[in-house]
């Protein structure tokens, strides 16, 4: 996984502070190649797909990181996918 000093890094600090959106305590959102990938502390979590819908991380973390994701889809239906899917979202 890749937290967001090493997005910084691969993507170049003034694009990643553009798309780098803080949603509150623990919780960021990052515009990335047409996608919004969702953060929990420094784990990518959830996703809306540039094609449309939303993605989920089959792994719990923990009860804070869940409340997080299900406050950020606010109803939306997400697919349950693998947690490597979400990274490869960020190129990981």
């Amino acid at each position: 996984m890749e937290n967001r000093k090493g997005v910084s890094q691969k993507f170049g600090k003034e694009n990643v502070m553009k798309a780098l959106k803080a949603l509150g305590a623990n919780r960021t959102q990052l515009e990335i190649n047409g996608h919004t990938v969702f953060f929990s502390y420094n784990t990518p979590v959830a996703a809306s797909l540039r094609e449309g819908g939303f993605i989920r991380t089959e792994t719990k973390y923990s009860v804070t990181t869940s409340k997080h994701i299900t406050q950020w889809l606010a109803g939306a239906y997400a697919r349950t996918v693998p947690q490597h899917e979400i990274d490869a979202l960020l190129g990981a």
